[in-house]
């Protein structure tokens, strides 16, 4: 019986972890000084990138890649 349960709980986890991959990375943290308005400031304890949102809750995909060239 653990010899059949074994290998679907690993695939279980697998999936879980798998389902989720653009937000797997960063961890966004609120941060309600740079509240502008209705929006509201977030920032990736990961990758430092910013992001404001304003729906409920964290960002919904990480913001690592965007952002302009400097000059």
């Amino acid at each position: 019986m653990l010899l059949i349960l074994a290998p679907i709980i690993f695939a279980v986890v697998a999936y879980l972890a798998w389902r989720n991959r653009a937000v797997r990375g960063c961890r966004w943290r609120e941060d309600r000084s740079g509240d502008k308005g209705a929006l509201r400031m977030y920032r990736c304890a990961a990758c430092g990138a910013e992001a404001f949102t304003a729906s409920k809750g964290p960002p919904q995909n990480c913001k690592k890649g965007l952002g302009g060239a400097s000059l």
